[in-house]
């Protein structure tokens, strides 16, 4: 018999199946989850604010924090939004090694979500699995920059330090590593009978919904939506690479219904474009300087003499990263805004939550590959203890009254 009866279930804000506090309150009537509700707001750093008391060259450092998985990604689109603002030429040698750098923290992240999602779904002989192999990955990068994660590779007009004899050796090998894992790898994620049951058909995305609710990266390329950074704004090398292109569920055959599956799936290919693209830019590494040549005294000189406005876009494991900078003649931009990954999927959890089964809520809040302290803003409680709701139109009118206050505030 059915009922109409629902009830609330409260999951966060810490709870086992999430990696970082989030509170949800799901409306469930039986077994099955008929709503949902997402309440962030229990990380936030205030990093936008930290980055407005430091200097342009300290604050690459303090972005890195922003996320620990993608801490490349947040500093190279504030880098791009620097030397966007300053006209800033980046050597190509530079260019090359940004790039490998970018693709060896997308192979890492793409293993860490797979076991993650392993994980979520009671698999933990994959989970153990995919990390043991991520090791490699990390210990390149260990080698490469001196850190597993939390790189400080990069300054403003290139990068810090160059790849030598030995850490081509070391990429070359962890390459051969991998692509002899790949097929072994690929066949358990993509083929596995447990796997496929509790992926194909949860979690739905339908592609016009990713596309009215601005989902980006895998969340996005698993609904069908082909759009890339990297492809539709190329920066750094990838627009030297002539077969780079968006990937797909199409890529193995498979029309696109924007399930778990179809995410994981992007997300495995993804690893073996990472591989492909490392070793163009190692086969195509151009000689010469690997930074402009200013110093950290000299850079910030040069850009505390400029006013105006940056953005810079790159493409992170998880999808768009976006920073915003104003200039006013000071050692730090008078304004830096953050756009995360999940600041934009985090929308995309609601229709994929609706109708699924309680036993699917973990590996589908899993699916978009969260960061929630990246996507964490600053929230307004009122002192009466009501609450507010504010429609769409509102909230992108207040957001651009937002902007053209602290344009023209910054830029008198």
């Amino acid at each position: 018999m059915k009922s109409d009866i629902t009830y609330p279930l409260n999951i966060g804000p810490v709870h086992p199946a999430f990696k970082e506090p989030i509170k949800f309150t799901f409306r469930i009537e039986g077994e099955k989850v008929v709503g949902a509700d997402i309440d962030f707001g229990y990380t936030h750093r205030a990093i936008e604010r930290i980055a407005q008391e430091r200097n342009f060259i300290q604050i690459i450092y303090l972005l890195e924090r922003v996320c620990g998985i993608c801490s490349f990604s947040h500093p190279m689109a504030y880098c791009l939004a620097i030397e966007d603002v300053a006209g800033i030429e980046v050597p190509p040698r530079a260019r090359y090694i940004r790039t490998i750098v970018g693709e060896l923290e997308r192979l890492h992240s793409h293993l860490l979500w797979t076991g993650v999602a392993a994980h979520e779904i009671g698999f933990d002989t994959l989970f153990m699995y995919t990390w043991n192999i991520r090791e490699k990955v990390l210990d390149c990068l260990e080698e490469l920059t001196g850190n597993r994660i939390n790189y400080a590779m990069l300054t403003i007009g290139g990068v810090r330090r160059d790849i030598t004899p030995d850490n081509a050796q070391t990429i070359h090998q962890m390459l051969e590593y991998y692509e002899e894992l790949y097929n072994r790898t690929s066949e358990i994620l993509l083929d596995d009978l447990t796997l496929r049951a509790r992926t194909e058909g949860v979690g739905v995305l339908t592609t016009e919904q990713a596309e009215r609710l601005c989902a980006v990266g895998p969340t996005a390329r698993g609904s069908g939506l082909m759009k890339d950074v990297r492809v539709d704004y190329p920066v750094n090398a990838y627009y030297e690479i002539p077969w780079l292109k968006p990937i797909s569920p199409r890529d193995i055959g498979k029309e696109p219904i924007g399930d778990v599956y179809d995410r994981m799936a992007v997300r495995v290919l993804e690893i073996q474009q990472a591989i492909k693209i490392i070793q163009f830019c190692m086969e195509n590494l151009p000689q010469g300087d690997i930074n402009t040549g200013s110093g950290a005294v000299k850079m910030i000189n040069t850009l505390k003499k400029l006013e105006g406005e940056g953005i810079g876009r790159y493409e992170a494991p998880r999808g768009e990263v976006c920073h915003y900078v104003i200039l006013d003649n000071q050692e730090h931009p008078v304004q830096i805004k953050v756009k995360a990954p999940t600041y934009s999927n985090g929308f995309a959890w609601a229709p994929m939550l609706t109708n699924i089964e309680i036993a699917d809520i973990p590996i589908v809040i899993a699916s978009i590959d969260p960061c929630v302290a990246c996507a964490d803003r600053m929230t307004y409680v009122q002192t009466d203890g009501s609450s507010t709701t504010i429609s769409w139109e509102e909230l992108h009118a207040k957001s651009i009254q937002k902007y053209k206050g602290a344009r023209k505030r910054c830029m008198k």
